[in-house]
C-alpha cells in the first residue's frame, strides 16, 4: 500500500454540525468608498485560545557531503485529490510555542531531531479565502547525532506521509519534475524554490 492508492470516493455539502475543523463565515465590511459589502471566507476551528497562529511550516536542511538537501514530504490531500509536495508542517497545540511545535512536528513526521535557528513573521496562506496563518521555522539538524542516523517517523494512524530529500540547489527543477509526474506543489515549497532560483540568477 502507498499514498498513491488514496482517492476521493464522493463529495457533497458539509453540514455545520458535522464540521470539526472549519467553519464558513460571512463578513460585512465597508470599502474605501463607504459602500457596505459582504465577503465569504473560511476559518479554522482548531487555533488554541492562547495562540496567534494555526500552525508551523518547517524548513529543515541536511548538510550532506554531497551538498545541502531539504527535507520534503509527499502527502495525499483530499481537497485537490492529489499527492502534494510539502515541507513538514503541523498545527499548534495549546500552550505550545511555534518553535516547540516545529521541533515536535519534525520528530513526529520525519524522525529527525533538530534545533530552531530562525522564526519567520506570521504568514497568511490564502487571505482572500481563509484566515489560516503560520510561521515558517528554520531547524538545524546535526547529522552526527545518533538519533539522526536512522530517523523513524512517529505517524498517527490517519497520517500517511512519505519523507524524502532534494538537493537545495536543484529545488526549482525538482519541483517542475515532480509536477510533471502528477504531484501538486504546495505554495510554501514552491515559493521557497522560486526564491532560491531568483537568488541564483541574480547572484544575490
Amino acid at each position: 500500500m502507498s499514498i498513491s492508492d488514496s482517492k476521493v470516493l464522493s463529495t457533497g455539502p458539509l453540514a455545520e454540525e458535522e464540521a470539526r475543523w472549519t467553519k464558513l463565515v460571512k463578513t460585512t465590511y465597508q470599502d474605501p468608498n463607504g459602500v457596505t459589502r459582504t465577503w465569504e471566507s473560511a476559518e479554522r476551528r482548531t487555533r488554541p485560545k492562547d495562540a496567534d497562529i494555526d500552525g508551523v511550516g518547517i524548513v529543515a536542511i541536511l548538510d550532506k557531503p554531497t551538498g545541502k538537501e531539504i527535507i520534503l514530504q509527499k502527502q495525499y490531500r483530499p481537497p485537490i485529490d492529489m499527492i502534494t509536495i510539502e515541507v513538514p508542517a503541523g498545527l499548534i497545540d495549546a500552550g505550545e510555542t511555534a518553535e516547540q511545535a516545529a521541533v515536535r512536528e519534525l520528530k513526529e513526521e520525519t524522525g529527525y531531531v533538530g534545533v530552531v535557528t530562525e522564526t519567520s513573521p506570521i504568514m497568511y496562506n490564502d487571505p482572500g479565502f481563509c484566515n489560516t496563518n503560520l510561521r515558517m521555522i528554520h531547524v538545524s539538524i546535526d547529522m552526527s547525532l545518533p538519533e539522526n542516523q536512522n530517523p523513524q517517523p512517529e505517524l498517527e494512524e490517519n497520517e500517511f506521509i512519505e519523507v524524502f530529500t532534494v538537493p537545495l540547489a536543484n529545488l526549482w527543477d525538482e519541483c517542475k519534475k515532480l509536477e510533471a509526474e502528477g504531484c501538486a506543489i504546495d505554495a510554501r515549497i514552491g515559493t521557497f524554490a522560486e526564491g532560491i532560483l531568483i537568488a541564483q540568477r541574480l547572484k544575490l
